[in-house]
């Protein structure tokens, strides 16, 4: 299984929304003791578990470092050159309050970026980590919320949202995706 967070490379990007993604995956390295992969072929920071149990050896971890609207490059790359089939895709949704968690596999890319660029490089059948951040209260001012920092109340619980998806993300390589989304899923935000 190829585990890929979405985020855009670069200080400035860190913490934001939009880089909920690699925070997981940051979480999910830390916890495993995942072993950075070299190569600069996969436009991205792929790692592979290490100290792990047996049922962890064959999966890898992915930030894509292409930027989040070809994040889709970088995913093929490394899905063909390991010959994997199956991906789970974790990111930012502006449809879900702060806090909420919701699993899917395929459907449409909701005007994300990153989902549209590895919707176009590998199909939409993939499984989708949604992570809830909310949304601004303009249309017009979403690029600023994405691309901004989390707010202080946000920030009281993103630590326990990051940990919640990462065991989330656990679970998946064991289990099936219904019985993970029932078990894992949640409506609200956990603020």
């Amino acid at each position: 299984m190829l585990i890929v967070g979405l985020g855009n490379p670069g200080t400035d990007y860190e913490n934001t929304r939009h880089n909920i993604g690699f925070m997981v995956i940051d979480e999910l390295i830390a916890r495993h003791n995942a072993t950075k992969l070299s190569s600069s072929s996969f436009k991205g920071e792929c790692y592979k578990f290490q100290n792990s149990s047996v049922s962890l050896e064959n999966h890898f971890l992915l930030k894509p470092l292409t930027f989040m609207n070809l994040s889709g490059e970088s995913v093929v790359k490394v899905k063909n050159f390991y010959k994997v089939d199956e991906v789970v895709v974790i990111h930012d949704d502006l449809d879900l309050p702060f806090g909420a968690l919701r699993l899917k596999k395929g459907g449409g890319h909701g005007g994300h970026n990153g989902l549209k660029s590895i919707d176009s490089t590998i199909s939409k059948e993939y499984i989708r980590v949604r992570m809830g951040i909310g949304k601004p209260e303009h249309k017009g001012e979403v690029v600023s919320f994405v691309l901004g920092k989390f707010s202080a109340e946000e920030r009281q619980c993103l630590e326990d949202f990051i940990a919640h998806t990462a065991d989330t993300v656990e679970a998946l390589l064991q289990k099936p995706l219904d019985v993970v989304a029932a078990q894992y899923s949640k409506k609200k935000s956990m603020c």
